[in-house]
């Protein structure tokens, strides 16, 4: 292991160099939808104490809410109150309307208030059987999470799980999950807690090379600034490469690039069947294909959220 890192250590200035020829897309310089921002700044505060009282992911919660309810401005939103679309099940003797669903007539809960409606939402996911090894989970898997939601049933949308990763990663939502990157710590703060984790930290990579590009395997508890301090990388040309912003989280299992991705895949991967959980990115990382390129050669907006057996190009 050693001999390898330190061969490819020797090899690290090259692609530094090849850094300074290539600007590849942001995932933050995508347009944001101003009723979703509008949303988040209204109800992250309440989906972050729910978190606290309840161990459900706040990031979770309010990409759910924007979904389920179109960021408050469905009709069940508006006339109920109901912002994740439960209905009424069996012993719900609240307040109900009625709507068009998997049937002409289906029964919803109705609520006094936004706040009920969340505190109904965490209660029902806590009493919940199929939900129950969620909560096994690490609060910042919101992957995980996002998974868990779709194979338990909580929707019937074969692109449920990937949906909510979209959203939470658009909106860098995995922010409200961790207390580094919570509304109110100054981004100074942010970085002098940084520095100090990594301080403590003792990062032991192998580099692979895959696809002809050179890269780590992430380990719980990684941070693109831990790994580019590891490895001689400024951490903004990190960050380009995998085409993430900064403080995007990383999860153990995940791909960091130490050069820029290619436009298409190498043979012979031509095809990819989508899986539950999987977002456009994510395919991009494993096959080491620009995000923007893995769009363009599915002849995809950037608003497409790939389903559970959907076919993708990848050249």
């Amino acid at each position: 292991m050693q001999i390898l890192y330190r061969k490819y250590r020797t090899i690290l200035p090259f692609f530094l160099f090849l850094s300074f020829l290539f600007v590849p897309a942001i995932l933050t310089g995508q347009q944001k939808v101003s009723t979703y921002v509008a949303y988040i700044d209204r109800y992250g505060g309440l989906a972050v104490d729910h978190m606290e009282q309840y161990r459900i992911p706040a990031s979770v919660t309010l990409a759910q809410g924007i979904l389920e309810s179109g960021a408050g401005m469905s009709e069940l939103a508006r006339r109920s109150n109901n912002h994740f679309g439960i209905k009424c099940h069996r012993g719900w003797n609240g307040a109900a309307v009625y709507a068009a669903d998997d049937s002409p007539n289906d029964c919803f809960r109705s609520y006094e208030s936004v706040e009920e409606s969340y505190r109904d939402h965490s209660e029902f996911l806590v009493a919940g059987v199929r939900y129950r090894v969620l909560f096994d989970l690490s609060i910042t898997d919101y992957k995980g999470w996002a998974r868990g939601l779709q194979k338990s049933g909580y929707a019937t949308d074969k692109a449920y799980a990937n949906k909510l990763i979209k959203l939470i990663e658009d909106y860098e939502l995995y922010r409200f999950d961790d207390p580094k990157y919570r509304k109110g710590v100054s981004s100074r703060e942010r970085e002098e807690r940084r520095r100090i984790e990594a301080s403590r930290a003792i990062w032991e990579h192998q580099p692979y090379i895959t696809h002809g590009l050179v890269y780590v395997i992430a380990v719980s508890g990684d941070t693109y600034s831990g790994i580019a301090r590891e490895f001689g990388f400024d951490e903004e040309e990190l960050l380009r490469y995998n085409e993430v912003p900064a403080d995007f989280p990383l999860s153990e299992g995940d791909i960091v690039y130490f050069q820029k991705k290619k436009a298409r895949a190498d043979k012979p991967y031509l095809f990819h069947t989508v899986q539950v959980g999987e977002s456009m990115y994510s395919i991009s990382q494993k096959y080491g294909i620009r995000l923007r390129n893995l769009y363009r050669i599915n002849k995809k907006s950037y608003e497409y959220v790939p389903e559970e057996g959907d076919l993708l190009k990848l050249r």
